[in-house]
């Protein structure tokens, strides 16, 4: 079975450079844009099915609004319903939600000190730690792994996705370990919109951010 698992579009905090956590912001236009483009990527990929690939039967997305819309866009190119997993919301970082990037080190600096230190068990007040990131997206992919289908699509957000497939894989993994790190987060980064191929059982990573698709 393959999991395409694909991050949203860009929402306006990205756009802004504001730490979402698991705050419910929409997408920006470009985010919008980009949503249709994977949209119209994942509909060649359907048509490719007669050919040998994967035949795409369902469409997981995290109930936020900047997952679920990107979903939608997909799930409609598909003629398929959206089926949201409360467990693929993004990590819950808590106090450091809304508030831009650049202002963290001024307004929360002995917390920052403390997330940056690498501690995969500090816990964000208010929110949770990167291993309970971890183990919760671990745990959903696996999850959405025994179900009945040869294919599906997972929209979620970087954080998760990225923590669920380090929990899997080893951080080490020659596709993990040769990505960007994420600025603050130490998670390999994912463009928005972009798409990883995970195959099962396994799991074994396919394909690690793939943005051709994308203009």
């Amino acid at each position: 079975m393959l999991q395409y698992l694909v991050r949203h579009g860009e929402s306006v905090s990205n756009l802004e450079g504001r730490v979402q956590g698991q705050e419910d912001v929409e997408l920006s236009d470009l985010g919008r844009a980009q949503a249709r483009q994977v949209a119209a990527w994942s509909r060649k990929l359907a048509a490719s099915s007669s050919g040998g690939g994967a035949t795409i039967s369902e469409v997981w997305s995290s109930p936020l609004r900047r997952a679920h819309d990107t979903a939608a866009e997909i799930a409609a190119a598909l003629g398929l319903p959206v089926m949201v997993e409360e467990a693929l919301c993004e990590l819950h970082a808590g106090i450091f939600q809304g508030h831009l990037w650049s202002d963290l080190e001024e307004r929360f600096p002995d917390e920052v000190i403390r997330w940056r230190s690498g501690d995969v068990h500090y816990v964000i007040p208010g929110g949770e730690s990167r291993a309970q990131l971890a183990a919760r997206g671990r745990a959903v992919l696996e999850m959405l792994a025994g179900r009945d289908t040869p294919g599906m699509i997972v929209v979620a957000h970087g954080g998760v996705l990225t923590a669920a497939l380090g929990s899997m894989l080893g951080r080490e993994h020659p596709l993990l370990a040769a990505a960007a790190e994420r600025p603050f987060t130490k998670l390999p980064a994912l463009a928005n919109c972009s798409v990883t191929q995970l195959e099962w059982p396994g799991p074994r990573l396919v394909s690690f951010n793939e943005t051709g698709h994308l203009a």
